[in-house]
């Protein structure tokens, strides 16, 4: 493979969401989207059951305090379930010793 043609294969291999410029839109446009919401909060009818769902956007309140508290509670599990990095790995052999023909290791 020349050069040229693995140049060529990096410029192809470029996905839409590795452009920074492309990421900064898309949270720019879920913004307006969110900002839409919230005002169109203030122009319909509701039919509350709780006092508290007459306020103006409380069900956007609602949902951003029920997402922070999703993502601190993982943070703390995270912390607390978290393992060492070779968790899943098997113990590395000794070279020197010798195992029982007919039996695997792994058996115990």
């Amino acid at each position: 493979m020349n050069d040229e043609h693995r140049d060529e294969f990096r410029q192809d291999d470029r996905r839409r969401l590795d452009d920074p410029r492309n990421v900064t839109r898309i949270v720019y446009g879920l913004a307006v989207l969110c900002l839409l919401a919230l005002v169109a909060d203030f122009f319909y009818a509701k039919h509350p059951y709780f006092s508290v769902e007459h306020w103006p956007g409380f069900y956007a309140l609602y949902g951003f305090t029920g997402s922070v508290g999703l993502v601190l509670t993982a943070k703390g599990l995270r912390r607390w379930l978290r393992r060492d990095e070779d968790y899943y790995e098997p113990p590395e052999r000794d070279e020197g010793v010798e195992e029982l023909p007919g039996r695997n290791r792994d058996d115990d």
